[in-house]
């Protein structure tokens, strides 16, 4: 890192001003991120992406296979309690 040179204290404090704007800017930015993180983490969301990533499962060919096999299984199901 370059050692900057000052001629003046008008110099010095402009730079400090400019330090302590950047981190107001970095604080607040910081900020601004854990409010949309608390946001998104809610317990509708949670299950949205269990329920989202459970569908892209079903979605492969496991999900074919199941959809496939799953009227037969109701259709048990229901004879089953009709005492067939």
């Amino acid at each position: 890192m370059e050692v900057k040179k000052y001629s003046s204290y008008a110099e010095i404090e402009k730079d400090l001003e400019i330090l302590k704007l950047e981190k107001e800017i970095s604080y607040q930015k910081l900020v601004l991120s854990f409010q949309k993180t608390r946001e998104n983490i809610t317990p509708q969301n949670v299950m949205n992406g269990i329920f989202s990533s459970f569908k892209d499962y079903l979605s492969n060919s496991y999900g074919s296979i199941f959809q496939s096999i799953l009227p037969y299984i109701i259709g048990w199901f229901i004879n089953k309690k009709r005492g067939n």
